[in-house]
């Protein structure tokens, strides 16, 4: 018997497995249909469609492969190409663990944008505003990102636990909190920059600052493993990740079986903040496009906490899916500026893919239909439970 039920665990596994591939896979043909029709040089050639199909799909072919060609090159064609994938990733990783956190126990946390603010914000003060010596100052300043994030991750636990509120309306408005909250504390002397009247903060001390490896990597990225090591050790080897997994399964049979449910949600609400913290300490101490940490700003973290929804629904909210949906991500994004330049592409097109990657995702049954060789797992929901 447990084999027999070990067996229809990996098979479900593949079908999962399957149904990703096959989404991305559908996802770039969409997103080869959108160039085609996008370009007028292209679409002219098919009015010889029938006279000579060769113009046309030529020039489709040569469309397509050029871009995804370039895409290719500049996520993982050169180490200069990777170590960018690998500093998008990132805080993508970071974010999107946090996010995948609260749907294991049940809850929507749409608030890592505001929580991986205030970890920028946190992380960034104390790396401009202490002079510490070098290992003892990063350290400080990314306890203080992380610490910043799981409060503000944790006031909403504690609402939706003491009082009931829901965390979906909690977290979004929190989001603008901490939004007007950067902006109005870039205009306060303790942060904005000597000499400057334009809501930007003095640059991080080089002490505070991830070191980058090899000239390249971001020490970052292997932070950002490092977290999604942790948060697999805590939902499957911890009591605690027990507990949120059966909280996220079922919260009345958890508090039947003696569970602290309102406890549970407090501490992973707290620790889905810590993490998407991260996310915004990997934007404050990380090293920017010219190696060099890129100041505190109103648009530091840009839209992280909304991609890492995405980021975690495409990884199922499992450790090991957000990280290889991170770095899918993070790829499209270095990648999709080669795409620009290289193939004279939008780069939103890189959006859209990422866009229809999750649709394709979310709709199993959809991509079971169109490519019938791949069976739709059982249906199970992102949020809660073993999703």
């Amino acid at each position: 018997m447990a084999e027999a039920a070990n067996a229809a665990v990996w098979r479900e596994r593949g079908r999962t497995w399957a149904i990703t591939a096959g989404s991305i896979v559908l996802a770039l043909i969409a997103g080869a249909v959108l160039m085609v029709v996008s370009d007028p040089d292209v679409i002219t050639q098919y009015a010889y469609l029938f006279t000579a199909p060769g113009l046309p799909l030529g020039a489709s072919w040569a469309k397509v492969s050029s871009a995804y060609g370039a895409l290719v090159l500049g996520a993982v064609g050169s180490p200069n190409a990777l170590a960018a994938t690998a500093w998008q990733a990132a805080p993508l990783i970071c974010a999107g663990l946090g996010v995948g956190l609260g749907f294991r126990a049940g809850l929507f946390n749409i608030g890592a944008q505001g929580q991986a603010i205030w970890g920028s914000i946190a992380a960034a003060y104390l790396g401009f505003a202490l002079q510490l010596p070098p290992v003892i100052h990063l350290i400080v300043a990314v306890i203080g990102g992380l610490i910043a994030g799981a409060i503000w991750g944790g006031i909403v636990g504690f609402l939706k636990a003491r009082t009931g509120a829901h965390e979906v309306i909690v977290t979004i408005m929190l989001n603008y909190v901490a939004l007007q909250a950067l902006s109005w504390l870039l205009s306060t002397p303790a942060f904005l920059r000597p000499g400057r009247v334009d809501p930007i903060a003095p640059v991080i001390h080089d002490t505070a600052a991830f070191p980058i490896l090899f000239r390249q990597l971001n020490v970052g990225f292997l932070v950002a493993l490092a977290a999604a090591v942790a948060v697999w050790w805590l939902l499957d080897r911890s009591t605690l990740g027990f507990a949120i997994r059966a909280v996220g399964a079922n919260p009345a049979a958890a508090g039947t079986a003696g569970m602290n449910v309102p406890n549970v949600t407090m501490i992973t609400m707290a620790l889905s903040g810590l993490l998407c913290g991260l996310a915004g300490v990997q934007y404050a101490l990380g090293p920017g496009a010219d190696l060099v940490a890129t100041p505190l700003s109103i648009g530091l973290v840009g839209t992280v906490g909304f991609d890492a929804i995405t980021v975690a629904l495409l990884g199922r909210s499992k450790p090991l899916g957000t990280v290889l949906a991170g770095l899918l991500f993070g790829g499209l994004h270095a990648g999709g500026l080669a795409m620009q330049s290289i193939a004279q592409t939008p780069l939103t097109l890189s959006t859209v893919l990422q866009a229809l990657i999750v649709l394709f995702v979310a709709a199993p049954a959809l991509v079971g239909a169109l490519l019938p060789k791949i069976k739709a797992p059982a249906a199970t929901s992102l949020v809660g439970g073993e999703a």
